[in-house]
């Protein structure tokens, strides 16, 4: 039986081709398959009974993923692609080689046309991968009797035989003109770029003719050739035979929420895909360009010759800042796949609002089999807590509420900390025995009711300190639990009662899913705030060394326009407008242009 959470992901499926990842419970993609209809193929998975290999591999499905490319053909290459980049164990095939061949021209005084699974730099042109080898075969085939070039093995003194089928230009026999073969060389590159009408027109009006005289069998060997031909000279945008390196980045917003596809292109693949999602408290425009900068902060991100972006971007900063250059595709293949990298970004986004909406109903038993698992009566209340800072900088709490399983927004609390008492902010444990002591003696004050199970989101020390204020201080006696997650820093188990006691629960039960959703909810919640209060000091602090601007003014500017840059971009009078004097506007327009590196929110 699969999980409340994959019942909820395959509920969302699209009716789209693409290529879905299955993964285990530490994350590891274990398979790698395709699919016409991902709704239908990834359901069979969980609906249809199983023997043999897909059995073993289902049971260990704790999650899966999936790429909606434009095509069937896509699907198949970006699935050839995955399985040789991950080596999934449940995949036998396809693991080695390239798995796809290609149809060359060759780089000679008399050039013939050939089927290859390498491209070397020989001069030579390449067309293709094509997923079909048998249609590639078939199509080199039609090229040959309709474009020849050479098909001998050169100059022999006498016309070869497929020089009298029409299939060779006479390169066994004579000195064929080099613009002879450049002319049949261009009309090649045409039909393989997808100009293939005439050729179309002629073997279906050929077809017709042939059925009209009752020649059946050569009426289907013609429509098989069409058929060959429609497989081979398909566009897709997955794989093209440019082989610079590219990152190419798009997004989605809605909702308050951002939603940012990574595509990495390398060895003229698409070899990897990242999706990231999180709350925003800036533009769309400066929370996206913030991601791309910092993303190659990481240590194992390597920039790329190349990044590719979506129109609305200031590309020249960025490239500046970056090293590389940064581009906006206007056509072709990378227009094309920018448009795909932002159709996932919306798909990924939508499916985190649906599965929120059914998570929001999926509550009956969950709560029973947590409290079940620590040995605890049934409760109804639980309370998650979670810090957040930079290096100690600006520390901030915040508490999220579940009442039988659902969150109570309107009980979520937040907590700014005095960085001098935690030792700047980073020390841990002073951080959760203030925001404890402040939450609790609170609710002893109003006499309020407490919560029937604290949860702490990290390991030993905060789940110890905040037992040590409720059982020593505050004289209470509410269990508490740490959240704990393994090395892809994803839920994992509870820490509870003495150290070393953990309690694991099974990944696929609803308990698990309410425990993720919460760590999942506290830990948004916090760092969502934590990036306000930062942007907001960042702000402050720029306006702190200006001549003429108070604390009242700086608050007057804080609350009309909020970022730097508008401030900059905001004319004299509407600044004046706030009752600050021209003088001073002045002086503060000069200050923030003048500076050449604004400070930008982390």
């Amino acid at each position: 039986m699969a999980s409340a959470h994959i019942e909820h992901k395959l509920s969302l499926l699209p009716d789209l081709p693409g290529s879905y990842q299955m993964k285990d419970i530490n994350g590891k993609i274990i398979y790698v398959g395709k699919a016409k209809n991902l709704k239908n193929r990834v359901r069979s998975y969980f609906k249809s009974s199983h023997d043999g290999k897909v059995a073993a591999m289902v049971a260990q499905v704790a999650d899966f993923d999936y790429i909606v490319t434009s095509t069937n053909k896509e699907a198949f290459l970006l699935e050839i692609t995955l399985i040789q980049k991950y080596q999934p164990y449940y995949n036998i095939k396809l693991k080695k080689g390239t798995g796809y061949p290609y149809i060359k021209i060759t780089h000679e005084r008399d050039p013939k046309i050939e089927i290859t699974g390498t491209i070397r730099k020989d001069g030579g042109y390449y067309f293709g991968p094509y997923p079909n080898v048998y249609a590639a075969q078939e199509t080199m085939h039609f090229i040959q009797k309709v474009y020849p070039l050479r098909r001998c093995n050169g100059y022999q003194g006498r016309p070869c035989l497929y020089y009298h089928m029409g299939q060779c230009l006479g390169a066994c026999f004579r000195t064929v003109p080099e613009k002879e073969y450049a002319d049949q060389i261009a009309r090649i590159k045409r039909f393989l770029n997808g100009n293939v009408s005439k050729a179309k027109a002629s073997l279906t009006a050929k077809m017709e003719r042939a059925a009209k005289n009752l020649q059946f069998e050569r009426a289907a060997e013609i429509r098989d050739q069409l058929y060959y031909i429609e497989q081979t000279v398909e566009k897709q945008k997955i794989i093209s035979n440019d082989n610079t390196t590219r990152d190419l980045f798009n997004f989605y917003m809605d909702k308050g929420w951002i939603s940012i596809q990574v595509f990495f292109i390398r060895q003229a693949r698409l070899m990897k895909r990242e999706s990231r999602l999180f709350p925003v408290v800036n533009t769309a425009k400066e929370e996206f360009e913030s991601f791309i900068l910092q993303f190659y902060s990481r240590k194992n991100n390597v920039k790329p010759h190349e990044v590719l972006v979506p129109a609305g971007l200031d590309n020249k900063v960025l490239a500046d800042i970056l090293g590389v250059p940064v581009r906006t595709p206007q056509r072709g293949e990378k227009r094309d796949l920018m448009a795909l990298a932002a159709k996932n970004s919306q798909i990924k986004l939508e499916d985190k609002f649906r599965l929120m909406e059914l998570d929001n109903r999926t509550t009956i038993g969950a709560m029973k089999e947590l409290m079940a698992a620590l040995k605890l009566p049934m409760g109804h209340v639980v309370e998650a807590f979670d810090h957040s800072h930079i290096q100690g900088a600006d520390p901030v709490s915040a508490m999220v509420q579940f009442v039988d399983g659902q969150p109570a927004k309107n009980n979520y609390r937040k907590y700014k900390l005095d960085a001098d008492k935690t030792h700047n902010g980073a020390d841990e444990a002073a951080n959760t025995r203030e925001v404890i002591r402040r939450r609790y003696t609170r609710l002893l004050k109003e006499h309020a009711a407490l919560p029937d199970l604290i949860l702490m989101d990290g390991g030993e020390i905060e789940m110890n300190a905040a037992k040590d204020v409720l059982e020593n201080e505050l004289n209470l006696d509410i269990p508490v639990a740490g959240m704990v997650k393994n090395n892809k820093h994803k839920t994992a188990a509870l820490l509870f009662g003495n150290a070393d006691q953990m309690i694991n629960l099974d990944p696929k039960s609803q308990g698990f899913y309410l425990l993720e959703r919460i760590q999942d909810e506290v830990h948004r919640f916090a760092i969502s705030f934590h990036r306000q209060l930062h942007a907001k000091n960042s702000l402050a602090s720029r306006l702190e060394g200006i001549k003429g601007v108070g604390p009242k003014t700086r608050l007057k500017l804080l609350r009309k326009f909020k970022t730097i840059t508008k401030i900059k971009e905001a004319p004299i009078e509407d600044i004046q407008e706030l009752g600050i004097s021209k003088r001073v506007a002045q002086a503060l327009k000069l200050s923030l242009t003048a500076d050449p590196t604004p400070a930008r929110r982390v």
